[in-house]
């Protein structure tokens, strides 16, 4: 079986595992991270931060599917209410 350090180039291949490389900048908030008290390491942080953005990208990617699942079954309406729904909502006067 292909794991996922096989296919990355050798840039990004740390060991075993992944790369682990980040700007100084996001180095410096994990840095505080750690310092905080909030998490007790690196890894700690970088799983954290991953999880984070995992379940990010499955929430947006179920939102494409139900908009989806919504145009497939004809609960649409024409753009021009859409934004007329939304000055409405947003207080924004026609244009």
């Amino acid at each position: 079986m292909i794991g996922l350090s096989d296919i990355l180039p050798p840039a990004l291949k740390k060991g075993p595992g992944m790369a682990e490389t980040v700007s100084p900048e996001l180095e410096e908030f994990v840095r505080r991270e750690i310092e905080s008290g909030r998490f007790p390491n690196r890894e700690a942080v970088l799983t954290h931060a991953l999880r984070l953005f995992q379940r990010d990208r499955e929430e947006a990617v179920a939102g494409i599917k139900a908009g989806l699942d919504d145009v497939y079954a004809g609960r649409v309406q024409p753009l021009y209410e859409a934004f007329a729904d939304l000055r409405r909502e947003l207080d924004v006067a026609d244009e």
